[in-house]
């Protein structure tokens, strides 16, 4: 993929030659053209104040190629405002910021060109430069919308304002400049923005800042957010995961344990000697009967054995720790500790996003109902003194993103000495390069108690070798392994389909597959934030109500997108890898990889949104040769272990880009130590750059 420089000014001579030889945003072979200039895409006034110029003149534009753009944010003290603008009204916001430039980069007015502009043409700055393309843009010309967070002192509003209503919901923060990159007026309107377009301050964004677009006390403004209390009714709390029709099927799977003198499986939760207030919350919770990951982990956890556990997605896990945890907290005994200034958990669990983490502390509430353990979530994106108030009520289970509980701990809020049990959930993320210096530091600190001292538990549906090997450092030497079915491995509940769609036409399938199977909950899965955000703004436009989720997202907002997918008013959520593991949403069919992911491992977990507990659920794949050549080998072995069909084409891959002759994609960022091996094939790439997922 060819790099571009958006902020890199050329010349009217240097550009137009170029123009006249490649239409940018014209898909081969098709002469629709819906993105056509009217007066009508914008206000009358608007439309005739600002100054427009013509293709023949646009020299002065940003620089666009036949492969998409990148964004490098590394301007200094410029306030940024990049969005899609009154799609269908072409509405357009002032966006004023004193003793600093103000960059607007937007597309204004779908069906009537984009570019960028101000109101009545002013900024200040150069005059506003609006392109207009006339041609139907492909995904193609926005291959890989890369972007690049390394802005300094720099204020941001990137959003999709006007679908079909065109209101805004304002999210002032006092004294704080806000960092604005939502949807806005989206059928329901949701997005942020700043009272009365005014901005005072800008935004200082630092390397060492843990919290994904929302920075902490120390390292920015200050977070405002409160989340809403969860419901506290009885009926609410153990809402449950209704089972589908191959729930029992999960017994025919294979379980291995690795290790000396495990113990006997559990066949059923009465075969425990648990009390009868937690057995009682087992039946409210809906589980009937454990799953093969829990008959084996809950004897092995109740023995005070350390755990690595490897199950399929959707099969049980996150009960399979929080019971013989709450099981054996209930027989040792814990005190009620509200408001002491510090708090000692005898259980923290951690995991690598926000809703994961939310999501677990919600299905410990199940188990503890009735009883005096308090399980306590705090994460990022929420205010730091919320999160120090929900802990000084008292708090035996923390749930916690590992940047904020390392704040909270350096707060002197959190004491480590008596912990018990250490959970550690999706742990190959979490002990992987981009959590894996958190953890370190986590269980470095002088009150945590050695690991022969406490007892730290492993899940995840997927655990490649390496990790594996760095699990050992967390863990007692007779620590056992479960592994139900094969280590890695995909639900065979889901129905996968491995498609191959260049670049060119992904947006098109993506219309017609949506087309075909209407209003059912669809998750969709992007490379990058800004596509994320660029599909769903198309997918609008085409009448299909769509949200996106991504870590550039507020809190507020990602709550907002995952509320309104999860209650059917918009079926279509397009999400980035943030949203790829443990989310646990009812009623999801269909999984679509509109961008396979660069591990195989990330596609399993992908696809593991559907299929959940013992229901069946469809997963689509589009396979672009020149970029995803190296998933080849690892797909067709995925599809073997799941007993799905393998496509003849994908196996002529494989073999090709085994015996090299396929070139092997080094524009995907790979997880791993930087060298990547494909067949016979190696490339050295630098480490992925992690997602603000906490």
């Amino acid at each position: 993929m060819i790099e571009e420089d958006w902020n890199a000014e050329i010349g009217d001579e240097a550009l137009l030659p170029s123009l006249q030889k490649v239409n940018l945003l014209e898909k081969p072979n098709d002469p629709c053209s819906v993105f056509s200039r009217s007066a009508d895409s914008f206000g009358t006034d608007e439309f005739v104040d600002t100054q427009h110029q013509s293709v023949s003149s646009f020299g002065r534009g940003r620089n666009f190629a036949a492969k998409g753009f990148q964004d490098r944010d590394g301007e200094d003290a410029i306030t940024q405002n990049r969005g899609f603008k009154g799609f269908g009204q072409g509405f357009q916001e002032e966006n004023a910021v004193d003793g600093a430039s103000t960059q607007n980069r937007w597309f204004k007015g779908f069906g009537g060109g984009f570019g960028q502009g101000t109101k009545d043409g002013q900024r200040g700055m150069p005059q506003s430069r609006a392109l207009t393309f006339k041609e139907k843009p492909s995904l193609a010309d926005y291959a890989g919308f890369q972007d690049r967070d390394g802005e300094d002192a720099i204020t941001q509003n990137r959003g999709f304002k006007g679908f079909g209503q065109g209101f805004q919901e304002r999210n002032a923060v006092d004294g704080a400049s806000t960092q604005n990159r939502g949807f806005k007026g989206f059928h329901g309107g949701f997005g942020q923005g700043t009272k009365g377009g005014q901005r005072s301050t800008l935004q200082s964004r630092t390397p060492g800042s843990r919290e994904g677009g929302a920075l902490t006390d120390s390292a920015g403004p200050k977070v405002t957010y409160v989340p809403p209390p969860p419901p506290e009714d009885e009926q609410a709390i153990f809402a449950r995961y209704q089972t589908g029709m191959n729930f029992d099927k999960y017994d025919e799977n294979i379980v291995e344990v690795s290790g000396l003198d495990p113990p006997a499986a559990l066949m059923s939760f009465a075969d425990t000697n648990m009390c009868h207030t937690l057995t009682v919350n087992i039946a409210k919770a809906g589980y009937s009967k454990p799953t093969p990951v829990q008959k084996y982990s809950i004897p092995i956890i109740l023995a005070g054995r350390d755990l690595m556990a490897c199950a399929q997605t959707g099969s049980g896990k996150t009960a399979a720790f929080l019971v013989p945890v709450v099981a054996q907290m209930m027989k040792d005994g814990v005190a009620a500790s509200s408001f002491k200034e510090q708090q000692e958990p005898e259980c923290i669990i951690t995991a690598p996003t926000r809703e994961l983490i939310n999501q677990i502390f919600l299905e410990a509430r199940k188990f503890v109902y009735g009883t005096c353990i308090r399980p306590v979530v705090i994460y990022g994106g929420t205010q730091t003194d919320y999160s120090i108030r929900q802990v000084k009520q008292g708090c035996n289970i923390l749930c916690a993103t590992p940047g904020r509980l390392l704040d909270i701990i350096e707060r002197g809020k959190i004491g480590l000495h008596n912990v018990k049990y250490l959970v550690l959930d999706e742990a190959d993320r979490m002990l992987d390069m981009g959590f894996g210096a958190d953890m370190k530091k986590l269980v470095s600190f002088p009150d945590m108690p050695q690991k022969d001292k406490r007892q730290t538990l492993m899940f995840s549906a997927t655990f490649p070798e390496e990790v594996q090997r760095l699990a050992g450092e967390f863990l007692k030497a007779d620590f056992l392994f479960v592994v139900v079915g094969h280590v890695g491995g995909a639900c065979s509940d889901v129905q996968q389909n491995i498609l191959q769609v260049s670049q060119y036409f992904k947006r098109d399938k993506l219309i017609e597959i949506l087309h075909s199977i209407g209003n059912e909950r669809t998750l969709v899965f992007v490379d990058t934030k800004k596509k994320a955000d660029f599909i769903a703004c198309f997918l609008c436009q085409e009448n299909i109500p769509a949200t996106s989720i991504h870590g550039d997202r507020e809190q507020r907002e990602r709550e907002i997108a995952l509320r309104d997918f999860r209650s059917g008013k918009c079926p279509v959520l397009v999400a980035t890898s943030v949203a790829a593991r443990g989310l646990d949403i009812e009623r999801v069919q269909h999984v679509i990889n509109f961008d396979l992911p660069s591990t195989i491992e990330e596609y399993v977990h992908r696809i593991g949104r559907t299929g959940r507990c013992g229901n069946t659920g469809k997963a689509v794949g589009f396979f672009d040769n020149n970029s995803d050549g190296h998933l080849a080998q690892p797909l067709i072995k995925v599809l073997s272990d799941a007993q799905q069909e393998v496509p003849l084409w994908l196996t002529e891959v494989a073999f090709e880009a085994e015996g090299g002759r396929l070139p092997v994609n080094t524009q995907k960022n790979y997880r791993g130590r930087g060298q990547v091996t494909t067949g016979e094939v190696k490339t050295e790439c630098p480490a992925r750059e992690i997602e603000s997922w906490d």
